[in-house]
């Protein structure tokens, strides 16, 4: 084995290692860009998401612009994330909110579009909530790479109103409070962080209280 191939291994080795114990923080080839996508992230259902303002398909939209204007080939230039089960979820929401969220009406409530609550939870489950976790899986998963690159994007996310017992405007699961938790507990050297929130209204942060 030459040099370059034994230094490549021992890269690959030591990421393993750095990860190891944490599944949404997967392994990730060093030759491609930290910017994470799935298709999984587009919420839709049965056209009642245009009930509210947020655009619920913006996710899609953001991919395809990258795309045209060619700064983005395809999927094969973007990481894709894990879902965020529900042992990673209670690293900072508590078990009752989580339990809240088996009822449809509940659901309804903190994505403020009230036609939800008639669906079946097992619906809801599978076309709201699962986008939802994929996309905080994401922002854990882009805050890691952020620090092992220097840099890295999340196409989805950023969930602000949403805190440890409780969700709301659109924000179901509290990626960003989560993201930083990840960091505390599981990567050394990590003990500040500041978040730039571009949003056009006052949000609703309570990290604190749960780091």
């Amino acid at each position: 084995m030459g040099q370059r191939q034994s230094e490549e291994v021992e890269d690959h080795t030591e990421a393993e290692e750095r990860n190891e114990g944490v599944r949404l923080y997967k392994n990730v080839d060093d030759k491609r860009w930290p910017i994470i996508y799935s298709s999984n992230y587009d919420i839709s259902f049965f056209r009642l998401e245009r009930l509210h303002p947020f655009d619920s398909s913006k996710w899609r939209r953001v991919f395809e612009l990258l795309q045209q204007t060619g700064m983005l080939k395809g999927t094969e230039d973007t990481i894709e994330p894990l879902e965020a089960d529900e042992q990673d979820l209670l690293t900072v929401h508590t078990r009752e909110y989580l339990d809240s969220l088996r009822y449809s009406a509940n659901v309804a409530i903190v994505i403020e579009v009230p036609p939800v609550a008639l669906l079946f939870n097992r619906v809801v489950q599978r076309i709201i909530l699962r986008p939802f976790r994929y996309q905080t899986g994401g922002t854990i998963l882009a805050a890691k790479l952020a620090i092992d690159r220097g840099w890295a994007i999340n196409i989805g996310g950023g969930f602000h109103h949403c805190h440890s017992a409780e969700g709301g405007g659109f924000c179901v699961y509290a990626d960003i409070t989560l993201a930083i938790k990840f960091l505390f507990q599981h990567v050394d050297g990590v003990s500040k962080v500041m978040i730039v929130d571009l949003d056009a209204h006052q949000v609703l942060y309570q990290i604190i209280p749960y780091m």
